[in-house]
């Protein structure tokens, strides 16, 4: 499932964003595309994962522009 996902990223020119440690490391392997947002909580919420994704807005533009980029880890 994860080879279909990183497959189906990489062709739509998506993100990833996970929980999941495996495309974090896909990522240092493959490199990109497709980016990775890994969101690395233990168990939270969906309304958790939202504040925290939208707390850090701007990293993840940043990221989202920077073409030597392949992961971005938030906590």
């Amino acid at each position: 499932m994860d080879t279909t996902i990183w497959e189906y990223a990489r062709n739509q020119n998506y993100t990833i964003v996970s929980k999941d440690s495996d495309f974090y490391q896909r990522s240092f392997v493959m490199g990109h595309p497709p980016k990775v947002i890994w969101i690395q909580r233990g168990n939270c919420s969906t309304n958790d994962i939202y504040k925290l994704l939208r707390k850090n807005k701007e990293a993840i533009k940043t990221f989202g522009d920077k073409a030597e980029s392949s992961f971005l880890v938030l906590e």
